[in-house]
């Protein structure tokens, strides 16, 4: 008897996932570059369950069914593109390639061109939850060819999570690259969700004085509120942790912060497609601040902030933060999909948005009682060109604003920095203004670089230069827009 689908990398993540599509009543065949791995898992916790362990590609390919499903769970990069030149020679037209790691779209568009030329089909599929999501149910977000869609669609919708009501939080997301860019965002959002949660902490912790007991509670009673998050749950979790030995671990970790790279693509696609995904660039650039945990101790002993200490209702503030909190994060998605629907644009993808935050409410890290909003935002407006436009999230925001701009203000006077939160209300502003002062902006470009500009009683798209000092000419430069 064949498996019904076949997996390359038995680490974590492969390990895991094979776990959960097998007790979900497939049989898979696994193989790892190291076969040492394979013996390993065959004779541990694969062991007397519906596995087929090979010892090569050629191995795993003949133990599959037609169409054949091989699928890659390996470190992003030229890992990726060795394993699918090894693959292609074993498989038939028709038989299809996944790509289930956290490969950079642009890689994804070019790998589902190169498979289609050799008479595959491909996927891209972007995996969120981690390990744990990976062995009870992950948040899948599939692009690449169409047709191979319906041939994954069983396993993918069967091993991903459920909605409360049922719904697979796994669907078509789109063609080439439109599943990893998808994930790619979500990971963008998750950097951002992250960071303004760690700017409310330190705004408690430093600002109000608040113990980690004290913390916890605040974020309890959050987490059954409008902010119900995964991200909030763990963090009321992590602020009430204590060793046996009473030590509490929040408070011996450095504060430096790791990464590894999708964040920083979602600031770069946003800037190569000209979106403000201010939040989240804020929200990667705080990680490389604290990074420089060195410089910034030597700097801690030179430069100095307002010497003002917390006056007033902490209580008032708490709930003032938890407004912020909530402001931002809906900017952060705002953004977010603003940055999908140009990608669309730009690579001719059909993205199904409600159905993106469907795939998000399980399985993944930004997995929130909040994503049901967006859908039904964009099930009542499909061709909604920002989440702050829709009824529900306008009115939220206009409930927010006061609070929010009274933690801005307030982490200004103390010295704190929330430079997310306040990149969020910066952006909320901008956007809201029919009028910026870009019009100086252009006058300068044209004073200095004959860059050209448009004027308020004239088409658009018809540009005029100034001659400001009397000294330059009638030529100016070629018109662009950046």
């Amino acid at each position: 008897m064949k498996a019904d689908i076949g997996l390359i990398g038995l680490a974590v993540m492969g390990e895991n996932l094979v776990l959960n599509m097998e007790s979900k009543g497939f049989r898979v065949a696994v193989f790892n570059r190291t076969v040492e791995k394979v013996d390993a898992f065959m004779a541990g916790r694969g062991a007397d369950k519906n596995f087929i362990g090979c010892h090569s590609i050629e191995e795993l390919c003949a133990n599959l069914e037609r169409p054949r499903k091989v699928m890659m769970l390996v470190k992003a990069g030229q890992a990726v593109d060795d394993f699918i030149e090894k693959v292609i020679p074993h498989l038939e037209p028709g038989d299809i390639i996944i790509d289930g790691g956290n490969s950079h779209y642009p890689d994804t568009i070019r790998r589902t061109k190169r498979v289609e030329e050799a008479g595959l089909l491909y996927i891209g599929t972007g995996v969120s939850g981690g390990e744990e999501g990976a062995l009870t149910g992950p948040s899948m977000m599939p692009g690449g060819s169409p047709a191979a869609w319906e041939a994954v669609k069983p396993i993918f919708q069967k091993i991903s999570a459920h909605t409360e009501t049922g719904e697979p939080c796994c669907e078509w997301v789109g063609e080439n690259g439109a599943g990893h860019f998808v994930k790619m965002v979500h990971n963008g959002i998750e950097y951002g969700d992250m960071q303004m949660i760690c700017e409310t902490y330190q705004m408690m912790k430093e600002g109000l004085g608040l113990s980690n007991a004290e913390m916890h509670e605040v974020f309890k009673e959050w987490n059954e509120s409008e902010l119900d998050s995964y991200l909030v749950e763990i963090t009321r979790d992590i602020l009430g942790y204590k060793t046996d030995e009473g030590e509490a671990v929040i408070d011996t970790i450095l504060d430096t912060a790791g990464q590894k790279g999708t964040g920083k693509w979602t600031a770069v696609s946003a800037l190569d497609l000209g979106q403000p995904l201010t939040l989240i660039g804020e929200a990667v650039f705080a990680r490389c601040l604290s990074a420089l945990k060195a410089e910034r101790v030597e700097a801690a002993k030179v430069l100095s902030g307002p010497d003002t200490a917390f006056e007033g209702d902490k209580a008032a503030l708490i709930d003032d933060l938890k407004q912020a909190l909530y402001a931002s994060k809906i900017v952060s998605y705002a953004q977010g999909y603003q940055l999908m629907r140009a990608a669309a644009d730009e690579y001719g993808w059909t993205l199904n948005n409600g159905g993106i935050a469907l795939m998000w409410r399980g399985g993944c890290i930004i997995r929130s009682v909040f994503l049901g909003k967006i859908k039904e935002a964009f099930d009542n407006e499909p061709d909604l060109v920002n989440l702050l436009l829709d009824p529900f999230f306008k009115e939220a925001i206009e409930n927010a604003q006061a609070a929010w701009r009274r933690v801005v203000m307030k982490s200004v006077e103390l010295g704190i920095p929330m430079p997310a939160i306040s990149a969020a209300l910066a952006y909320f502003d901008g956007y809201r203004s029919a009028r910026l002062p870009a019009n100086l902006l252009q006058a300068q470009r044209d004073y200095f670089g004959a860059h050209t500009y448009e004027r308020i009683d004239k088409p658009r798209g018809e540009f005029f230069h100034t001659n400001w000092t009397g000294r330059g000419g009638d030529t100016s430069a070629s018109t662009y827009s950046a």
